[in-house]
């Protein structure tokens, strides 16, 4: 165990090594702040609007407003409804709309999550291939520790990595939302879009399941990145085919989705927000015990075979 600690502790120093790390951190801050200068100045009213103790008559006055507006407005015909059905499910719930703050402001930046998916498969991408490339694994091998040490302390590695970007987008969003927005009580109730309609329940709740989820297709990709770094020892073809895949995924179950079998492709079953809020799932017969099962078969397809590739390559020639 000690020796999978010092390993990690090794593979987090060389990590940290490089620039190409500080950048993506850099860049993930730069977007956290530039979304929210961009939602600050971006419908500011909106963002900001304070509801008194006759909320109810305020909403109704709202409706009557964006009622009378579709008349007259084309734009208006394609969003107006959306905040007339929103505003009618607050009163027909007893809802009473919070304005705008910084742990909303952390919800709607649960979509950085994807760019943080691709820095991850780019670092899972070149943990293992890399050392093949620059000369350097002859002396990590050389060492009086196994193979399959090695090579869990580098997929290790890459897991913390993309925690810790996690943490550090909650991070700085919150302090960002803070900054822009301020903050409210984050155990409020408020009211989201959630498949064919609109669903109430607490923000924190929400915001924990949203990032939650996000980490299966994070995992995932990592995982396969992986597996072809250490099988193909090529970062490029490893980045190359994860985000392929990754982008085109969804494409790739809809072409196929009149097939019975395509309840059994990877990406039938990344998205496990499909079992929550009355979403229906993708293909008749699936449920989510059904997707988990799967997912956790591929991980461990991916995983056994990079152990295989690692612990059978020989190393002579490099």
């Amino acid at each position: 165990m000690t020796n999978l600690i010092h390993l990690i502790w090794n593979e987090q120093i060389k990590l940290y090594a490089r620039k190409s790390t500080w950048v993506m951190f850099f860049v993930l801050a730069i977007l956290v702040l530039a979304s929210g200068i961009i939602s600050r100045l971006w419908d500011s009213e909106f963002q900001t609007t304070e509801y008194g103790t006759k909320w109810q008559a305020e909403l109704q006055e709202e409706n009557f407003r964006l009622t009378s507006e579709l008349d007259n407005d084309e734009l208006s015909k394609l969003s107006n409804p959306f905040q007339l059905e929103k505003n009618m499910y607050h009163i027909e719930n007893d809802i009473k709309p919070l304005p705008y703050d910084g742990w909303q402001f952390l919800y709607d930046n649960s979509f950085f999550t994807t760019l943080i998916s691709l820095f991850t498969i780019i670092i899972a991408a070149g943990i293992v291939s890399n050392e093949f490339k620059w000369g350097t694994i002859k002396l990590l091998l050389i060492r009086p520790i196994s193979r399959s040490k090695i090579l869990l302390s580098k997929y290790l590695t890459v897991l913390l990595f993309a925690f810790t970007l996690i943490f550090f987008l909650i991070a700085i969003s919150l302090l960002t939302g803070a900054l822009f927005f301020g903050w409210n009580n984050p155990a409020q109730t408020v009211v989201l879009e959630q498949g064919m309609g609109y669903a109430h329940g607490s923000l924190l709740n929400v915001i924990l399941k949203d990032y939650g989820l996000s980490l299966v297709t994070l995992l995932m990709m990592a995982s396969f990145a992986f597996m072809i770094s250490t099988i193909f020892r090529s970062s490029s073809m490893a980045i190359g085919l994860a985000v392929t895949l990754m982008l085109a995924g969804n494409s790739i179950v809809l072409f196929a989705s009149h097939y019975s079998w395509a309840k059994y492709i990877l990406f039938a079953n990344t998205n496990l927000g499909q079992y929550f809020n009355g979403a229906e799932p993708m293909m008749e017969g699936m449920s989510l015990s059904f997707s988990v099962t799967i997912l956790c078969i591929y991980l461990a397809l991916f995983l056994m075979a990079s152990w295989v590739a690692f612990n059978k390559r020989d190393i002579a020639g490099h």
